[in-house]
């Protein structure tokens, strides 16, 4: 198995190469994906400006209420979240950016459930 050094360094290499061909504008931001052992974060970007138009994360007030379950179930809400929120401010198209994690799991579980409340990527 994998050192944490190594394993860190692999997904970042990952997200660079994916950031290649990634890029967010103000009419299709990118939807960018952050997973720690304990918190997993999703914001959109407009890369053309610079400006993370908005954010959702499981440490919000809103999410820590709730009955708390898996992380899965953690990341389903916040990827809910962030659609919701996306919704209300125009933006239904998004480029998806799972910052170098592999697309299953809480990664997946996010981007299901923002899917589901009507992003489109």
């Amino acid at each position: 198995m994998a050192t944490t050094k190594t394993a860190r360094a692999a997904r970042l290499r990952r997200h660079e190469r994916l950031r290649k061909r990634l890029r967010g504008s103000a009419e299709r931001p990118r939807l960018a994906v952050f997973r720690s052992i304990q918190h997993i974060y999703a914001q959109l970007i407009d890369d053309d400006s610079g400006r993370t138009l908005l954010a959702a994360s499981d440490v919000e007030t809103e999410l820590r209420g709730g009955a708390g379950g898996t992380k899965t179930d953690v990341a389903r809400r916040v990827g809910a979240l962030v659609a919701q929120r996306a919704v209300q401010s125009g933006h239904r198209k998004v480029v998806f950016d799972r910052g170098g994690f592999s697309f299953a799991g809480r990664v997946k579980a996010l981007a299901e459930a923002a899917r589901e409340e009507g992003l489109v990527f």
